[in-house]
């Protein structure tokens, strides 16, 4: 299991967004508002790592069916909860890094807020399994923070340490990029030359986007 799924799940995880700095508020809104500008109205749409349902409320005017999976029974039992009854919206839990789901059966496949870290294991793997269940012609997009980012980024983890919430920021651990805690809890930013090393090896067309000076992108087209 990870993290987000023994320590940091459901309410806890929730609080971690409640206590965001504005500039924090800002990075997370830009991030949704760039996916809803990649879905059309026919499209089906997974998001990986859905967590208690953050993301999906704020995609829930876009896309034909939405699709949230996570590891969290508490997050994903908060999210049957808070997000509204609807027939095109479903929640699974699932592992993103081996899908219960047929190929080629999404129109796109999301995972922001640096779950590419977050998740703990292999970034590739994570993006090739997401290749796998998306259809020719549909996008992937994945994201990770901007290096212009960090104090805000540090400023929030900050936040959150002091609520309890993760674990003593380990200061003699911690650098420009990545955020370690006493705890075990690690975050950390994956480089553009690291993304661009994952886009290569699956293979598909891809670009990386800075979004808000906050996050960085790797957005692929699936031929």
């Amino acid at each position: 299991m990870s993290y987000y799924s023994d320590s940091l799940s459901a309410g806890r995880l929730k609080k971690c967004y409640e206590i965001a700095p504005p500039r924090v508020v800002q990075y997370l809104a830009a991030e949704v508002r760039y996916v809803l500008d990649h879905i059309r109205a026919t499209d089906r749409v997974l998001e990986l790592g859905c967590g208690y349902g953050r993301v999906l409320h704020g995609l829930l005017p876009a896309g034909a069916v939405l699709v949230g999976i996570d590891i969290s029974y508490p997050s994903l039992a908060m999210a049957h909860r808070e997000l509204p009854v609807l027939s095109s919206l479903d929640l699974a839990t699932m592992d993103a890094f081996s899908l219960a789901i047929r190929p080629q059966t999404f129109d796109v496949v999301v995972c922001i807020q640096n779950g590419l870290s977050a998740f703990g294991r292999d970034p590739r793997r994570l993006v090739n399994e997401a290749v796998r269940v998306t259809r020719h012609g549909g996008t992937c997009l994945f994201s990770t923070y901007s290096p212009r980012f960090w104090e805000h980024r540090l400023e929030w983890f900050v936040r959150q340490s002091d609520h309890g919430l993760i674990g003593p920021i380990d200061w003699s651990r911690t650098h420009e990029g990545v955020v370690v805690c006493k705890d075990g809890f690690v975050s950390r930013t994956l480089p553009v030359e690291e993304l661009e090393e994952i886009g290569t090896s699956t293979g598909q067309p891809f670009e990386i986007v800075e979004v808000d000076m906050s996050s960085m992108f790797l957005r692929l087209r699936v031929h």
